[in-house]
């Protein structure tokens, strides 16, 4: 690609935004992450939100629910990057939205970062995430906004310390529950996930 990007994150303190924030300053790009008052104020995110500063990460006061906010943001950067968590994936209709009305978007990221759903068959509980992240992609290609979905299976550091259990904060003592045939394969570590995301903010063109 010739020159840098501008980037806006949105879910940028995240599990996985935080990563992929980190790894887009250090390659250079103009990196805004979108982010409440009260996340800055927050004492568990200050560690974060110093590293943030420390490599030229801009903060763009907004929220994902105040569309106002949200297209002001978005008219200031040229790529806008979603790692929103799970349960705000249908929410992302709301970034479409004012990327429609910005107009000025040259690619959208969706939060994805994981199966590619449009060519998996999975069971109960990822089976109803998949599903919304297919219908976020088609809301996205409706509209005709420029798209890279990142697909790069699952998180050995996420899953492995619970095992893959639902709801479960740690390894379980008494039984684990294998969901499907115990055939899937296909994955990936985390730290190749924002290699691969910045390998993919430099090539989008």
């Amino acid at each position: 690609m010739a020159g840098k990007c501008r980037i806006l994150f949105i879910g940028g303190t995240g599990y996985i935004g935080k990563f992929i924030v980190e790894a887009s300053a250090k390659a250079g790009h103009d990196t805004f992450v979108l982010v409440r008052e009260s996340t800055l104020s927050n004492p568990i995110k200050t560690k974060l939100i110093d590293t943030f500063k420390s490599v030229g990460v801009t903060f763009v006061h907004g929220d994902l629910y105040d569309h106002e906010s949200l297209v002001k943001a978005i008219k200031q950067v040229d790529v806008v990057i979603s790692t929103v968590g799970h349960a705000l994936l249908a929410d992302q209709v709301k970034i479409i939205a004012a990327i429609k009305e910005a107009g000025n978007v040259k690619r959208f990221f969706p939060s994805e970062f994981g199966n590619d759903v449009d060519r998996v068959h999975a069971v109960e509980p990822a089976k109803t995430a998949f599903k919304t992240k297919a219908q976020i992609r088609r809301a996205i290609e409706a509209e005709g906004i420029p798209f890279t979905y990142v697909a790069n299976f699952f998180f050995a550091g996420y899953f492995l310390p619970n095992l893959a259990q639902p709801g479960a904060s740690g390894p379980p003592t008494d039984k684990v529950v294998i969901l499907g045939d115990g055939n899937t394969t296909g994955e990936l570590c985390l730290k190749h996930t924002y290699q691969i995301s910045c390998l993919l903010i430099d090539s989008y063109n």
